[in-house]
């Protein structure tokens, strides 16, 4: 007796976003939201944990672990769905990249740091470079699976270059170890948005840098004013009174000494309004306390824990300090040869 024809699949039609390409995918009826992460990234090469999906009007953002509900009857006719994932090969090469970057960068500071001995070693302020190197942000790293990290690198060094943010470092003795981005799919809900964290009284402040679909930037403005907010966690933990009245302190502060932009203007198109509102969109719970915290990037800081970070910190803060003393040293034995000719 023959084997009765097994029953056809029941297949449907998805249109998938990816890298402004539109991809047509004919897929089975009963699939699952867990199995397309599956499907879509064996697509792309990709970690299934590299994958996100941006489905509106809703659910909206979806990212790893994803749910084990049908697709189907997840979506609607007008369902537009975005998917988002860095292939595995991609990732070495933004690796690779951000390697020659550093050492690129490394080299041309160091060119530029001895034309400035040269040029100010007599004149410059020793107590302001010695507390700058000890008030500071100690290590600078962004969050390199995502995409653009070199960006978000910049973004990050810009905050910590500010002249505002600078001075009021010094002042209030501020010292954190690392300045991080926060990655849009945590710490958001239909309600609202965290857009920053201070763990630990300073060990490490995140800072939500990026627009919810990964596609671009938020506003300086927004993001300088919640680095003013996370800077007061390092001090007190709760949204109290004290809290309140140096985070607007900071933010007076930040703006009086923004000497590049006349203390008001940031950028082209960008003003600093001290009363901005924030919206739906939270600056932060409290001063996060206690846990771990695991920063996931490229070689050298893959999985850093809270004791790693710290460590790297001690070492960038005695490193800093060293160098300013030897060049004070350098400046004053300059000084003094010159005086007797």
């Amino acid at each position: 007796m023959e084997d009765p024809t097994p029953d056809a699949v029941e297949t449907g039609h998805v249109k998938v976003t990816y890298q402004n390409e539109i991809l047509d995918m004919d897929l089975p009826k009963d699939i699952t939201l867990q199995e397309l992460a599956g499907e879509f990234a064996d697509m792309i090469q990709a970690d299934v944990e590299r994958v996100s999906f941006f489905i509106t009007p809703k659910p909206g953002l979806l990212k790893y672990p994803f749910p084990d509900q049908s697709l189907f009857d997840a979506i609607t006719p007008k369902t537009r769905i975005k998917a988002i994932g860095t292939p595995t090969k991609d990732v070495q090469k933004l690796n690779d990249m951000a390697d020659r970057i550093a050492t690129r960068r490394a080299a041309r500071d160091q060119a530029r740091q001895v034309g400035r001995k040269r040029q100010h070693h007599v004149n410059r302020d020793w107590k302001k470079v010695q507390e700058e190197a000890t008030y500071t942000f100690h290590a600078i790293e962004p969050l390199s699976y995502l995409p653009n990290p070199e960006k978000s690198r910049r973004y990050l060094e810009r905050l910590a270059s500010d002249p505002g943010i600078k001075a009021s470092m010094r002042k209030h003795k501020f010292s954190v170890g690392l300045l991080t981005e926060m990655n849009p799919a945590e710490h958001t809900t239909h309600e609202s948005k965290t857009l920053g964290l201070n763990r630990n009284g300073g060990e490490v402040i995140e800072l939500r840098l990026r627009t919810d679909s990964y596609d671009g930037y938020r506003d300086y403005k927004v993001i300088r004013k919640t680095l003013c907010h996370e800077l007061s966690h390092n001090v007190h933990s709760e949204h109290n009174r004290n809290f309140w009245d140096l985070t607007k302190q900071i933010e007076k502060e930040v703006e009086q000494n923004d000497h590049m932009h006349g203390g008001h203007k940031l950028s082209q198109g960008e003003f600093y309004n001290p009363g901005d509102e924030f919206d739906d969109e939270a600056v932060d719970d409290h001063g996060w306390q206690g846990g771990e915290f695991v920063l996931g990037g490229t070689a050298g800081t893959q999985g850093l824990g809270r004791r790693e970070i710290m460590a790297r910190a001690a070492m960038s803060r005695m490193e800093k300090q060293k160098n300013a003393d030897e060049e004070q040293r350098e400046a004053q034995s300059g000084a003094g040869t010159s005086g007797t000719n």
